[in-house]
C-alpha cells in the first residue's frame, strides 16, 4: 500500500474538520475526492502534506508513519502538493520557480521532469520564462505551480481543484498534463469540483459531507449510486 489514512481528527483552532477520515491507495492509483464546498475535502490534503497535521489518527506513505511530520520531510518521501491557491513566488522567474521543485537525488528517476519536459506540456510558461511570476495571469500562475510540483518527480501527487477557474482551452491543457502524470505511473489525489472530469480520471471515488467518508467504491459504483449523488453531490 502506498498511502494509508485511518481515522484522522483535523482541527482549525477549535473548529472539528474531519471526523474519523479514513482513505488507502496503492501505488500507480488515481483517487478522486468529491463534496459540496466547504466538507473537508482540501483539509483532508493538507493533514496528508502535513499543513495541518491531523490530531488523532495515523498517516503512513510508503510503510512510514508520516503523521506530524514538517510538510518538507514529506515533499522529501515523495509527495507532492498542488494547492487550490496556486502559491507561486511572485518575486521571482518562472524558471526560477520551476528549479525551486528540484528535490535531491532526481538524477535516480527514470523519465524524470525537467523545465524541458513542462515546457513541451505547457508551452505558454516557456515564453513567459524570464517573466516574474507574480505578473502571471491566474491559469498561468496554476500551469506553473502544477509544473514546479512535477520538477519533484513525485511517487504521489495531491492535486487540489486543478481546473477551478479556468478557460476551457486552458482547463483541456491541465487535464492533459494529468492524463500525462497518470500513465507515468504516479499515483494521484485529485480533488475536483467538475464530477465528470473526476469520474473519468479516477479508478476509485470518495465522496465526503460534514468532515466524514460517505462513500467509497469505483466511478462506475458512484455513477450507478443516484441517491448518493443527488444527496451529497448535486445542487
Amino acid at each position: 500500500m502506498l498511502l494509508d489514512v485511518q481515522t484522522i481528527h483535523t482541527f482549525y483552532g477549535k473548529s472539528h474538520v474531519l471526523h474519523g477520515v479514513s482513505l488507502s491507495m496503492e501505488p500507480k492509483e488515481t483517487v478522486s475526492i468529491l463534496g459540496r464546498n466547504g466538507v473537508g475535502k482540501s483539509t483532508a490534503l493538507k493533514s496528508i502534506i502535513g499543513l495541518v497535521p491531523p490530531k488523532k489518527g495515523s498517516i503512513s506513505f510508503k510503510e512510514r508513519e508520516i503523521s506530524g511530520w514538517r510538510s518538507y520531510k514529506i515533499c522529501r518521501l515523495g509527495i507532492g502538493y498542488v494547492p487550490e491557491e496556486r502559491r507561486v513566488f511572485g518575486n521571482i522567474t518562472v524558471r526560477q520557480n520551476l528549479l525551486v521543485g528540484l528535490k535531491p537525488k532526481q538524477n535516480k528517476v527514470e523519465n524524470p521532469w525537467t523545465i524541458e519536459r513542462v515546457y513541451e506540456h505547457f508551452p505558454r510558461l516557456r515564453e513567459r520564462d524570464g517573466a516574474k511570476a507574480g505578473h502571471l495571469s491566474g491559469g498561468e500562475q496554476q500551469m506553473l505551480t502544477l509544473g514546479r510540483t512535477l520538477m519533484g518527480n513525485p511517487d504521489l501527487l495531491l492535486i487540489d481543484e486543478p481546473t477551478e477557474g479556468l478557460a476551457p482551452m486552458l482547463r483541456e491543457r491541465v487535464m492533459e498534463i494529468m492524463y500525462s502524470v497518470k500513465k507515468s505511473g504516479c499515483a494521484l489525489i485529485l480533488v475536483e469540483q467538475n464530477m465528470e472530469v473526476a469520474l473519468d480520471m479516477a479508478d476509485r471515488v470518495y465522496v465526503m459531507a460534514k468532515g466524514t467518508i460517505v462513500f467509497e467504491g469505483t466511478s462506475q459504483d458512484l455513477r450507478d449510486a443516484e441517491d448518493i449523488r443527488k444527496k451529497y453531490l448535486e445542487v
